[in-house]
């Protein structure tokens, strides 16, 4: 029998396990699990290669529980260790001292991935939740079984054991306070979530399986069970394979095996799949987007070498892809540092960069070859492509071929079709091309149709990025378009023509009808313009102007806009229309009662088509309007 004291740089590194990796204490069982997979690896290839000349069956990792003893069983038929194995890869920690780990663990995103196997202390995890671990284990080779055993100090012991089986047996001797780790429901949990994936099969315990019924069994015969092995994981799982071994039922398969609680199919799919420059597999879905981008984040799983991870995976995934769904699997990212560090990282980037250009490449594809169904789906996945263009220089310029602009008729364009179709009429005296859109097509109803019998194209723009959008786009074509909300102002104003309106009224007149409206209105709220247009259009429209609008929107969801704008009160232009006959009514009518109760009415219409007549207003607007039709 052997003793001795642990190789290791610092006086004790227990204490700092358990104070540096306590609140991630249950990835103790994803380490020693992977352990437990890279020792059946090395078998398999050894054996592959004719160095272990040994059966090796269909090797399996084992869970077990003794609540009796308080201990928790991983079980491998792997390559297992011998003494001098042991004394090597177990008593001799990989472990630089504890100022750099104490460094490499002070920022908090670095210790929240919960990664420590690249410390070297992937086996020692196992302290965080147990007083005492034991190793039984026998080499593939011919030796003498090893037991070591330690008790969370740096002395331990190492002797001979009469184990027959290949492969390695690690115990756990839980603590008092890790009670859980000894409850099916809590190890099952933790299996399902950090080794669905693994590629050895986990065995946590047995089920019954029912066998299919004879052909000659009776119709009320019950079926006959067999008792089999509870295997957790799936150890081939699509992202592992070649895309051209998959069918499309298969994409959707492992997407519900993924999400078993998400009930629509994904629109599309896009299967990640390089090894140089660097290592990089997944499957990346398109599901169907709400226009809250906040609630989508946070689905990607993140494996390395089909271990999970963690399902954050901002600053590997470009932000505006963290609202997919799928996997992504890759040895090359490096877990255990911060996300500043991330960021900068030159492999993390050129995989940020790959996954950009097969998305924008995926996206293209599907436009080109399947444009009808690409633009069936434009509003489900819209926000993911247009949060890209706003936010992601290199997806911005692929995005150009592909990015779609709806009508309010329903109609589709890309930006070089929608110039092409709006040119001729929508380019004003400057030289300008204006594209109309609106936000909502039910409350500004009334100002599409008034563009609409101009016969002007009008976008339907309805993400809650668009203000920032429009803003970049406009930059991007060097101001030589411009983007106008169809409500923003009277429609001759909206793009501006060579054409001029001559006024019914004379200028002293449009002063007077302008000092009667101001005395019957809310002047902190709306600006009165007098305008000579179409005698045939509204009497009165409320508009707010474009460039206040948009800052104020833009302040609201997050950057651009001016300071404070976003906190500023709502502020309108009352357009009046001096060649509607109505405005000689009023300038006529001779008892302020009546005259005031036309402009409040009139006034009231105008809100109505905004969708700005609300609670105690709208009452007194109704009230007023029955009086009206006695």
């Amino acid at each position: 029998m052997a003793t001795g004291n642990i190789n290791v740089s610092v006086e004790n590194i227990f204490p700092l396990i358990k104070k540096f990796l306590y609140s991630d204490h249950e990835i103790f069982l994803r380490e020693l699990i992977s352990n437990a997979t890279d020792a059946t690896l090395k078998l398999k290839h050894l054996a592959r290669i004719g160095e272990a000349k040994v059966e090796i069956g269909n090797p399996k990792i084992e869970i077990k529980i003794n609540k009796e003893n308080k201990t928790l069983h991983i079980i491998d038929q792997g390559v297992g260790m011998t003494q001098e194995e042991v004394k090597k890869y177990i008593n001799e920690v990989a472990f630089s001292g504890a100022e750099e780990f104490l460094e490499k663990y002070k920022d908090s995103d670095a210790k929240d991935t919960g990664i420590i196997g690249h410390f070297g202390l992937g086996f020692y995890s196992a302290f965080m939740v147990a007083n005492k671990v034991e190793i039984f284990t026998k080499s593939w080779k011919d030796e003498p079984a090893a037991h070591w055993t330690c008790e969370g100090t740096t002395e331990f012991s190492l002797e001979e054991h009469d184990k027959k089986e290949r492969g390695t047996e690690i115990v756990l001797h839980i603590n008092e306070g890790e009670e859980e780790f000894l409850e099916d429901h809590k190890i099952n949990e933790l299996l399902t979530k950090y080794n669905k994936f693994m590629p050895v099969p986990i065995k946590f315990g047995t089920k019954e399986k029912e066998l299919p019924k004879a052909e000659d069994a009776k119709e009320d015969e019950e079926p006959k069970k067999v008792t089999v092995d509870n295997i957790i994981n799936n150890p081939n799982p699509a992202w592992t394979k070649q895309p051209t071994d998959l069918k499309e039922e298969d994409y959707n398969s492992f997407y519900r095996e993924l999400y078993p609680m998400q009930f629509e199919e994904p629109l599309f799919h896009i299967h990640l799949n390089v090894d140089y420059p660097f290592n990089l597999t997944g499957i990346l879905y398109f599901p169907k987007m709400t226009q809250d981008m906040s609630i989508q984040k946070d689905k990607i799983q993140l494996y390395q070498n089909q271990v999970f991870v963690t399902d954050n995976v901002e600053g590997i995934v470009p932000e505006f892809l963290t609202m997919l769904r799928g996997v992504i699997d890759s040895p090359d990212i490096p877990l255990n540092v911060s996300r500043s560090y991330l960021q900068a990282d030159g492999a993390v980037k050129k995989i940020s960069n790959y996954i950009t250009k097969k998305v924008a490449d995926k996206l293209k594809s599907i436009f080109k070859n399947s444009r009808e169904d690409f633009e069936k789906k434009w509003n489900d996945i819209k926000v993911v492509i247009e949060y890209g263009m706003l936010t992601d220089e290199k997806f911005f310029e692929k995005a150009d071929k592909f990015a779609l602009y709806p009508t309010t008729e329903n109609k589709f364009f890309t930006y070089d079709e929608l110039v092409e179709q709006i040119k001729d009429k929508q380019t004003d005296k400057n030289d300008k091309l204006v594209i109309l859109y609106a936000s909502n097509a039910e409350e500004q109803h009334s100002y599409i149709e008034t563009a609409k019998e101009k016969g002007y194209e009008i976008l339907l723009l309805d993400s809650p990025i668009v203000s920032h959008l429009i803003q970049k786009i406009e930059t991007a074509k060097e101001n030589k378009i411009s983007f106008v909300r169809v409500d923003s102002d009277h429609i001759d104003n909206l793009i501006s023509k060579d054409e001029e309106v001559i006024s019914k009224l004379s200028d002293e007149e449009k002063e007077q009808l302008k000092e009667t409206f101001e005395k019957y209105i809310t002047k902190e709220k709306y600006t009165v313009q007098m305008e000579a247009v179409d005698s045939k259009q509204a009497p009165l429209m409320i508009t707010e102007p474009e460039f206040m609008r948009r800052m104020k929107e833009m302040q609201q969801t997050g950057g651009g806009g001016m300071f404070g704008m976003g906190n500023m009160p709502e502020m309108y232009n009352l357009i009046v229309n001096a060649n509607h006959e109505m405005m000689s009514e009023i300038l006529a009518e001779k008892d302020e009662a009546k005259k005031e109760e036309i402009i409040k009415q009139s006034l009231d219409l105008a809100l109505l088509s905004k969708g700005l007549l609300k609670g105690e207003a709208l009452t007194k607007f109704i009230n007023r309007s029955y009086s009206l039709i006695k």
